[in-house]
């Protein structure tokens, strides 16, 4: 695997492997948000809502960190309530950039068993979106991603594409890319597609 392609910049949400079923699962990281007081860490400590940890920094410097992790509580910060003077629950929001991997945690829900908890994010070997072709992986972040790159695979001009996943789109192996790949590779994708499609239809029916 190339790794220009493996550290590409990442969003906040992703599509892993469950790790109890190995069905389809929503991941987000946990963000997290410096607490400003001392006399403020009791109430992160102590809260269910919220992990405690002391952090050091790579200069050596610790501080005290509010960890929230979104995918336990619905996907929002909406269930934020309470908290201390000079807090507000979009601290917690993701931000507008994406990634660039050095974060690993974060909790699922998942769309087939429902088992929601933590989880230290292994990226790419977690992802849902993964085929291997004659001993190479190729992956992609979540739905929207792998489509896109089904459609660069497939395409018989690559023009500098425009998306938020061209960084992605711009380092995939060539081994992936040879016109005597195209047919496997396209095929094991859609496979891919349609399994994660039916897997969450038959979540929806059930509810």
């Amino acid at each position: 695997m190339s790794s220009l392609y493996n550290l590409s910049p990442i969003p906040h949400i992703l599509d892993i492997r469950c790790p109890k079923c190995g069905g389809d699962a929503r991941f987000e990281f946990g963000e997290v948000v410096k607490i400003k007081r001392r006399a403020d860490v009791p109430f992160f400590r102590d809260s269910h809502l919220f992990e405690y940890r002391q952090v050091t920094d790579s200069c050596g410097h610790r501080w005290h960190a509010a960890i929230y992790y979104a995918a336990l509580h619905g996907g929002s910060t909406n269930a934020i309530r309470g908290l201390p003077e000079g807090y507000q629950p979009s601290d917690w929001d993701h931000s507008e950039y994406l990634r660039w991997g050095h974060t690993v945690i974060g909790a699922y829900a998942c769309h087939s068993c429902h088992d929601v908890r933590r989880h230290d994010l292994s990226w790419p070997t977690d992802a849902f979106f993964q085929i291997d072709y004659r001993g190479e992986t190729l992956w992609a972040f979540h739905r929207e991603s792998a489509i896109a790159l089904q459609n660069y695979i497939a395409a018989s001009h690559r023009d500098a594409d425009t998306s938020p996943w061209s960084r992605m789109l711009m380092h995939v192996p060539t081994h992936f890319l040879a016109a005597s790949a195209r047919d496997a590779v396209l095929t094991r994708l859609e496979r891919l597609l349609g399994s994660e499609r039916s897997s969450r239809k038959s979540t929806i029916a059930k509810r």
